[in-house]
């Protein structure tokens, strides 16, 4: 995959934040698939078999065994590249049978165990950068990669811990850590949480989606990163930040009139 030719096209990492059913999946999966293909926007499906980075005891996934089979089926009948998460370095070998871009969760992109495990599997891998690290600290996680003997790397912005149950997104660490010479994706979803502000459990706000994301393609990214539900309110995670698969047309039609601006395509 040619994640970062210049004057290109952004790609989309989409698809619901966690695998809650099989239908679920293919519903989203099938639906992003018809929109991006009318878009020419080249998709890549995201949706995670296990949510172990909760703020309490809760629902996580279908777990790794049924949650693979479910996104190998989507790949091989759709043909859609996937992307999941890994939370430990015994996942990285069975989730990359499957996957295409495995995924470091914010939480974890300072484990070098992990990092290195999933470089090993020679899959591409986003590393979401941790909403306590600066942009330019991402350069050690680009060390622990090569280190392993992979450059295969996406680098993700996903905000920053503003005091308590907040996030930020300062803009300009899209530009420092396109600086380190690796493809910069925007996770306009996960930047709008409001972490642990809902009696134990993480809030958001949708409705801040587009501006952030407008403002992330005019300073210039290679990806964007949403995550969309049929049903976002019973969405067993992420439900106040997920956006109503029904209004991703008209969003990526938006995404794509700035992008053709910033890239002149």
């Amino acid at each position: 995959m040619d994640f970062c030719r210049e004057h290109k096209r952004f790609f989309l990492i989409a698809g619901p934040c966690a695998i809650e059913s099989r239908e679920l999946v293919f519903h989203s999966a099938t639906e992003l698939k018809r929109v991006c293909e009318a878009l020419h926007i080249d998709l890549i499906f995201k949706s995670s078999f296990d949510k172990a980075n909760r703020t309490n005891v809760s629902e996580r996934g279908l777990g790794i065994e049924d949650g693979l089979a479910i996104l190998n089926e989507v790949k091989q009948t759709l043909g859609l590249p996937i992307l999941t998460d890994v939370h430990e370095c015994w996942q990285c070998e069975p989730v990359a049978r499957v996957a295409d871009i495995l995924q470091i969760p914010a939480f974890l992109s300072r484990q070098t165990d992990l990092i290195q495990a999933a470089a090993r599997t020679g899959r591409v891998v986003n590393v979401k950068k941790g909403q306590f690290m600066a942009p330019w600290d991402m350069q050690g996680v680009i060390n622990k990669m090569r280190a392993a003997g992979s450059d295969r790397l996406l680098l993700t912005e996903r905000g920053s811990s503003f005091g308590y149950g907040n996030l930020v997104v300062d803009m300009t660490s899209l530009v420092e850590m396109r600086r380190l010479g690796f493809p910069v994706v925007f996770d306009a979803t996960h930047s709008v949480q409001k972490p642990s502000t809902q009696q134990g459990i993480t809030g958001g706000n949708r409705e801040m989606v587009p501006f952030l994301m407008r403002a992330a393609l005019a300073v210039g990214i290679d990806g964007l990163f949403l995550e969309v539900h049929p049903d976002p309110p019973h969405a067993i995670s992420d439900a106040a930040n997920q956006l109503f698969l029904s209004d991703i047309q008209p969003l990526l039609e938006e995404a794509i009139a700035i992008d053709n601006v910033v890239k002149n395509i």
